[in-house]
C-alpha cells in the first residue's frame, strides 16, 4: 500500500533538455554564465525573432532573474535561468501575437472568424438562445456573428431563436446591446451580422429603427463604391456591418389572397434543407406592404442562395458584391465537380459555408475543403467542441487573434489561361517542417493527482498531426512514457509540405490506457505562423480554453 502511495506522489522536476544544454554552450562558448549580448545573439540567430534590441534583452533578464540576484549593472543567465525563460509562454510562445498580414485589401480577401446560430447555448433543436454565448465568441474574436430573427408571440416585437424547433427565444434588442458592448474588446476589426429574416415589412422597419439608434456611427451605411469590391478591414475598424437577403419591395400590383388575408403560407416551410440555413426565402410573406427603404439601404453585404443550383449561383455578376451560404455537403459536392468555379466566385464575392442541418447536437465539420476554395466565412458552431472547431481555434490564432487572415496569393491570382489554385493538384514540396517535442508539465498543477490513474502516475504520449491538402496530411506520435507527471520524449518528426500556407498543427496529449486513452491537452496552430527554436506552447482543454499550467516544450525549424 504504502509503494503505491510513494509511487502516485513521486514527482520528477524538470531540467533543460539536451539541446538547451547544447546551445547555451555553443553560445556561451563552454562558460557557465550567458551575457546579455549573447542572449541577444542566441534569439537573432538561434530563435530568429526579429527587432530586438538590447534594452529588451535586459528586461526580459530583469524579470527572470530572481530579485535578489538581479543586479542593475551586471545581467548574466544560467542554463536553468535561459530553460526559464523559454517556458514564458507570453514571450517565448510558438506563434506572433500581433497584428501582422496587409489588412488594407478589400474585405473579400480575407479568411473571417465566422459563428453559425451564435445565439445558442446548446443543441439545434431545445437549447436556450441567449446574449451570453454571442458576447463569448466576440471576446475570443470572432467577428462574424449569425442571428435569426423572427416575429415574437405578439407579433409586434422581434425575437432571436432557431425557427420551428424547440429553442427559447432571446429578444434582438438584447442580441444587439451584446454586440455594441463586446464587439471590439478582442479586436478592432468589423463585426458582420448576418440575419436570417423572417419578418414582415413593419417588423423589419423596427429591425433598421433598432440598429440605428444601437449602434449609431458605429454601423456602416454602404456607399455606391461598394459596388465592384466592399471596404478593407483596415477601413472598417469599429464598423457593425449588416448582411442579409434584401427585401422585396412590393408595388402597385394585384392582392394575392393570401396577401389580403394576412396568412403565409410559405413562412413555414423547412429550412433546414441543404442551402436554407440563412436567407430564408420568405419574400412573398411581406403582406402586400413596402417594405421601407431604411431596412434595404442598412444592408452592406447582399446576401443570395443557390436557388438555381450552386453551380449557377457561383456565376459572375458584375457590379454587384454578394454573399453567397452553401451547406457543408453542397460545397462538397461543388468541390467535386467545379471546384475551380468556386475559386474563381471566392475572389470576387463573399462565400458562407454552414454545418448541415443533420447536426442538430451542434457538431462541426472539418474547415479546410472550404479554406482550400476560399471561402471566406466557414460558420461554426461554437459550441460544439471536438476537433473540427480546434482547427477552427487554431486558424484564428494567427494574425494576432484579430478575427481576419489574408488569404494567400495563389487563391486571389489567375494564371495566363487563367486558372486558379487546384487543392487536388500534384505539386512538388515547397518546405518541409520539423517538429521537436522534448518535454511536457504543469497536469500535477492543474488536475488531481487521481485524475489520470487512481494508483499510479500517468503514462504520456503526444500526437502530432498535419492537416491541409491531401498530399500535406500526416499523422505522427510518440512513445509513451509510463508513470511520470513530467514524461521527456525528446523526439522529432518531419513534415514536408506542398502547400504550407493552408496546412495546420494539431498537437494532442493523450494519457495511455487499456480500455480508453484519456485526453490531457490540446492545440493547434497555422504553419504559416509558427516562430522556430524552441518554443513553449500552451495546452488546452476540450473546450479550447487555456490550462494554467500545462505546457509542452517543442522546437520548430524549417527547411
Amino acid at each position: 500500500m504504502f509503494g503505491c502511495f510513494e509511487r502516485k506522489f513521486k514527482i520528477t522536476e524538470l531540467g533543460p533538455p539536451p539541446d538547451v544544454i547544447d546551445v547555451f554552450n555553443t553560445y556561451t562558448n563552454g562558460e557557465l554564465e550567458m551575457s546579455p549580448h549573447r542572449f541577444l545573439r542566441f534569439l537573432v540567430e538561434f530563435q530568429g525573432d526579429e527587432g530586438i534590441t538590447i534594452q529588451d534583452v535586459e528586461r526580459i533578464m530583469d524579470r527572470v532573474l530572481e530579485p535578489s540576484r538581479a543586479d542593475l549593472t551586471r545581467y548574466v543567465f544560467t542554463v536553468n535561468d535561459l530553460f526559464t525563460y523559454l517556458l514564458l509562454d507570453d514571450i517565448n510562445g510558438p506563434i506572433k501575437t500581433q497584428v501582422h498580414h496587409d489588412m488594407t485589401a478589400p474585405l473579400q480577401h480575407y479568411f473571417i472568424y465566422t459563428g453559425h446560430n451564435s445565439y445558442l447555448t446548446g443543441n439545434q433543436l431545445s437549447s436556450d438562445s441567449s446574449e451570453v454565448p454571442i458576447i463569448k465568441a466576440l471576446k475570443r474574436g470572432v467577428r462574424g456573428i449569425e442571428l435569426d430573427i423572427w416575429p415574437n408571440s405578439t407579433k409586434d416585437g422581434i425575437d432571436v431563436l432557431h425557427g420551428r424547433t424547440l429553442t427559447t427565444p432571446v429578444t434582438l434588442d438584447k442580441c444587439l446591446m451584446s454586440i455594441k458592448e463586446h464587439a471590439f474588446v478582442k479586436s478592432p476589426y468589423p463585426v458582420i451580422i448576418t440575419l436570417e429574416d423572417h419578418l414582415t415589412p413593419d417588423l423589419q422597419a423596427k429591425v433598421a429603427e433598432m440598429v440605428t439608434s444601437i449602434f449609431g456611427d458605429m454601423l456602416y451605411l454602404p456607399k455606391e463604391s461598394d459596388e465592384e469590391k466592399l471596404p478593407s478591414p483596415d477601413a472598417l475598424k469599429h464598423q457593425i456591418i449588416l448582411s442579409t437577403k434584401e427585401p422585396k419591395e412590393y408595388l402597385d400590383r394585384p392582392l394575392s389572397l393570401s396577401e389580403i388575408l394576412g396568412v403565409d403560407y410559405k413562412e413555414y416551410d423547412n429550412e433546414e434543407d441543404d442551402d436554407d440555413d440563412d436567407d430564408d426565402d420568405t419574400e412573398d410573406a411581406h403582406f402586400g406592404q413596402k417594405t421601407t427603404l431604411e431596412y434595404k439601404h442598412l444592408i452592406a453585404i447582399r446576401a443570395s442562395k443557390p436557388k438555381n443550383g450552386t453551380r449557377n449561383a457561383l456565376r459572375d455578376e458584375p457590379g454587384k458584391v454578394k454573399r453567397l451560404s452553401v451547406s457543408e455537403d453542397s460545397l462538397l459536392k461543388a468541390a467535386n465537380l467545379y471546384g475551380d468555379d468556386i475559386v474563381r466566385f471566392t475572389q470576387k464575392y463573399i462565400l458562407r459555408v454552414f454545418p448541415k442541418g443533420t447536426r442538430v447536437t451542434s457538431t462541426n465539420f472539418k474547415p479546410l475543403m472550404a479554406w482550400m476554395h476560399g471561402a471566406q466565412m466557414v460558420a461554426f458552431n461554437m459550441q460544439g467542441y471536438g476537433r473540427s472547431l480546434w482547427m477552427m481555434h487554431g486558424m484564428f490564432k494567427a494574425n494576432g487573434g484579430c478575427g481576419y487572415l489574408r488569404k494567400p496569393d495563389f487563391l486571389m491570382n489567375k494564371g495566363p489561361n487563367d486558372e486558379v489554385f487546384d487543392p487536388k493538384a500534384e505539386l512538388p514540396v515547397k518546405k518541409t517542417l520539423k517538429v521537436k517535442v522534448y518535454m511536457g508539465d504543469g497536469w500535477r498543477l492543474d488536475f488531481s493527482l487521481t485524475h489520470f490513474d487512481s494508483y499510479s502516475p500517468p503514462d504520456f504520449y503526444t500526437k502530432v498531426y498535419m492537416a491541409g491538402v491531401s498530399a500535406d496530411v500526416a499523422k505522427k506520435k510518440t512513445k509513451v512514457i509510463g508513470d511520470d507527471w513530467t514524461p521527456v520524449w525528446n523526439e522529432e518528426f518531419t513534415f514536408p509540405l506542398t502547400v504550407p500556407e493552408l496546412a495546420l498543427l494539431e498537437i494532442t496529449v493523450q494519457e495511455y490506457d487499456v480500455d480508453n486513452d484519456d485526453f490531457a491537452g490540446q492545440t493547434c496552430f497555422p504553419v504559416s505562423e509558427l516562430r522556430p527554436g524552441i518554443r513553449v506552447v500552451p495546452l488546452h482543454n476540450k473546450r479550447g480554453e487555456k490550462f494554467k499550467s500545462v505546457k509542452l516544450l517543442m522546437r520548430f525549424s524549417f527547411v
